[in-house]
C-alpha cells in the first residue's frame, strides 16, 4: 500500500465529506499532507472532533485489513481526484471521496442505466427487470443496481445473461455481501463488471446507509428505471435522488390491482416517463449520449479518458467488419478501451450504422456502414 493510498483510506474511514476534503486539501496541498496536518488545520476543515481524531489517531489494525484486501487481484480504491473516478458520479452533490472497487474499473466509465425496484416483486416484475436489463445491456449500457433481492437481482442477472457489464452498489463495506444469499451473484458480477462501495472496509449494513447507497446508484447512471415499487420504498428514494441530480426517471406501468405498481404510478403522476420497451429508454437518452460524445470532443481528458475522435470510429468500424463480434473482441482488435468501444457502439446503433445481435455481439449494417 502506497502512502497516498493509506492517506485516502484514513480520510475514508474518518467519513470526511467532499466539501471538508476540498477545504483540507486546499490548506495542505496533498492528501498525504492532509492526514499529517496539525490539530488546528484539521479543526478549520473538519468540525466533528470524532472525525478529526480518526485522522490524528487512525486505527492501524483496520488499515492493515484494508491493505490486505487491496492487495487481492481486482481490488482497487478510486479516489475523488483520480482520472478513474466516474465522471457522472463526480457531478452529484457531495460525491464520495473514495470508492472501493472489486472488478473492472473500466465499466465505471460506460454509459450506465440504473434499474431498481421491489424486494418482493411479482413474477412479471422479475421478468421485466431481466428483459430490460438484458436488452439495454446488449445495446451497450452498463446496468447499475443495488444487489438486493427481487428487482435488483433480476436486473444484474439479466445484464450478465446478455454478457453486458453490471455494477452492484453496496450499502456497507465491500468486504462482505448483504444479503448473504446473493454471494454467488456478487461473485458473478465481479467477473462481469464491478461491485463498489463508498463505505469503509468492515462497515456493517445499516438502515441509514442505504439511502446514501441509492444516491450512488442514480449518480452513476444517465437515468433510473423503476420496475415495481410500493408507495413507500427505497426505489422511490432512488428515483427522487435521480431527479435531484438532474437525471431522467423512467417507470413501467402495471395493473391498478398490483400493490407493487403503485409506486410506479405515483412516479408517473409526478412526471416520470412511461416506458413499455427498452427501445423507449434508448430513444429518450439518445440526446444525452450525443451530448456526452460532444463533450468528449470538446473537453481535454486526462490519461485513459481520451477523446473519442473520428479516427477512433474508423478504427472501430474496421475492427468490426461484417462478421458479428463482441465489444471485448472489437476493443482487442481496434486497440480502443472497452469504455470507448461501448459508448461508440451505442451511438452507431442509434445512428443505424450497426446492429446489436444476440449473445452481446454487434454487426455492421451493410447498407449504411461508413466507408
Amino acid at each position: 500500500m502506497t502512502d497516498e493510498q493509506r492517506a485516502w483510506l484514513i480520510l475514508s474511514g474518518a467519513f470526511v465529506s467532499d466539501r471538508q476534503l476540498s477545504r483540507l486539501l486546499d490548506a495542505c496541498g496533498s492528501v498525504e499532507a492532509a492526514v499529517n496536518a496539525n490539530s488546528a488545520t484539521l479543526e478549520r476543515a473538519i468540525p466533528h472532533e470524532t472525525h478529526r481524531q480518526s485522522i490524528l489517531q487512525p486505527d492501524e489494525s483496520w488499515l492493515a485489513r484494508a491493505a490486505a484486501w487491496l492487495a487481492e487481484p481486482g481490488h482497487r480504491i478510486v479516489c475523488r481526484r483520480s482520472v478513474d473516478y466516474p465522471a457522472l458520479l463526480a457531478q452529484i452533490p457531495d460525491p464520495p471521496i473514495l470508492i472501493y472497487v472489486a472488478g473492472s474499473v473500466d465499466c465505471l466509465h460506460l454509459p450506465a442505466l440504473a434499474i431498481v425496484g421491489s424486494r418482493n416483486p411479482t413474477r412479471g416484475g422479475v421478468d421485466n427487470a431481466d428483459r430490460f436489463a438484458a436488452q439495454l445491456g446488449a445495446a451497450g449500457f452498463c446496468i447499475v443496481s443495488g444487489l438486493a433481492y427481487g428487482i435488483d437481482s433480476a436486473a444484474h442477472r439479466g445484464a450478465l445473461r446478455s454478457k453486458a457489464y453490471t455494477i452492484a452498489v453496496l450499502g456497507h463495506g465491500i468486504d462482505r455481501v448483504y444479503p448473504r444469499r446473493n454471494s454467488q451473484l456478487a461473485g458473478d458480477i465481479v467477473a462481469g463488471g464491478a461491485v463498489i462501495s463508498e463505505f469503509p472496509f468492515g462497515c456493517p449494513p445499516r438502515r441509514e446507509y442505504f439511502p446514501l447507497r441509492n444516491r450512488l446508484i442514480s449518480g452513476l447512471s444517465l437515468a433510473t428505471l423503476v420496475v415495481e415499487a410500493a408507495t413507500r420504498s427505497g426505489s422511490l428514494i432512488t428515483a427522487r435522488l435521480a431527479g435531484d441530480q438532474g437525471r431522467d426517471i423512467f417507470a413501467i406501468p402495471g395493473s391498478i390491482h398490483n400493490p407493487m405498481a403503485r409506486g410506479c404510478h405515483k412516479l408517473l403522476r409526478q412526471g416520470a416517463t412511461l416506458v413499455e420497451t427498452p427501445q423507449d429508454i434508448i430513444d429518450e437518452v439518445a440526446p444525452q449520449l450525443d451530448q456526452l460524445m460532444q463533450n468528449a470532443h470538446e473537453t481535454p481528458q486526462p490519461e485513459k479518458l481520451n477523446k473519442i475522435q473520428d479516427k477512433d470510429y474508423k478504427l472501430l468500424i474496421d475492427a468490426l467488419g461484417f462478421d458479428p463480434a463482441t465489444s471485448d473482441e472489437i476493443a482487442r482488435n481496434s486497440g480502443l478501451t472497452i469504455d470507448q468501444v461501448s459508448s461508440m457502439l451505442l451511438i452507431l446503433e442509434l445512428e443505424g450504422e450497426i446492429e446489436s445481435l444476440s449473445g452481446g455481439k454487434y454487426s455492421r449494417m451493410r447498407s449504411n456502414a461508413r466507408q
